[in-house]
């Protein structure tokens, strides 16, 4: 679905050249959650423009095999728009605002605990809720890859752990795959197939775990091997 081979990606500003990843290969195959994490400023959210398309790398490349939907750390609902309207933004953005698309958003927020707040604004949505619907206005337009920067970041800590249940839930039964990038190992030991590990900037990959015990981040949480995997991720950042 997505792959990066040995990309490198520089800022050009008017004090100079600042290298932000740099030769960086990984894989993300077909259904896989997989988490990138790195220390804060390493260029993980270089990494999800790179792989958008949004910005194009300085050397090396990557090979894309669909489209994506992009979910950004807050969930930047718009609040003139009732919650259904925020659904079908990305449908008006991608010319594919058609009944049978509107029919099919209001499904998916209806199949996930939305449905009697579609007539509502933002701002009657609890945090979570928000994020879910977030979630769920990416997913609208049928993208098979999402990208998913930091979206639990503004959470309490009680709410994170709710909307990541969630949220892997629902990506899961979609059967899409997703890439996240994260500051916090046990959010990405929780929600993922495989974890990535970067250095500091420029990024490069360091290491890659697959995550192949229990199924739902609850579960894996109370696991015992998950302390232990924590360790080995605590350590490869330095932390």
């Amino acid at each position: 679905m997505l792959e990066f081979n040995n990309v490198s990606y520089s800022y050009h500003t008017r004090s100079g050249e600042t290298a932000a990843v740099c030769g960086l290969s990984f894989k993300v195959e077909r259904g896989q959650f997989v988490s990138v994490i790195g220390p804060s400023g390493c260029g993980k959210s270089t990494i999800l423009s790179l792989a958008a398309g949004l910005i194009s790398p300085s050397s090396g490349s990557i090979k894309r095999k669909s489209d994506m939907g992009y979910m950004l750390q807050k969930d930047a609902l718009f609040e003139w728009r009732t919650v259904e309207q925020n659904l079908f933004l990305p449908l008006e953005i991608k010319g594919k605002n058609t009944p049978e698309m509107r029919k099919r958003a209001v499904a998916l927020a209806q199949k996930y605990g939305l449905g009697d707040f579609l007539k509502k604004s933002p701002s009657q949505l609890s945090g979570g809720m928000r994020q879910r619907a977030a979630l769920i206005r990416t997913l609208a337009a049928e993208p098979e890859m999402l990208l998913l920067d930091e979206p639990f970041s503004a959470l309490d800590y009680q709410t994170r752990l709710e909307v990541c249940d969630d949220v892997q839930a629902i990506i899961k039964s979609e059967k899409k795959t997703a890439l996240l990038v994260t500051h916090d190992i046990s959010e990405a030991i929780a929600l993922s197939d495989k974890v990535t590990v970067l250095s500091s900037r420029p990024a490069h990959v360091l290491a890659e775990h697959d995550i192949d015990f229990a199924s739902t981040p609850k579960e894996r949480r109370n696991d015992p091997r998950f302390a232990g995997t924590f360790e080995v991720l605590r350590k490869e950042l330095g932390i």
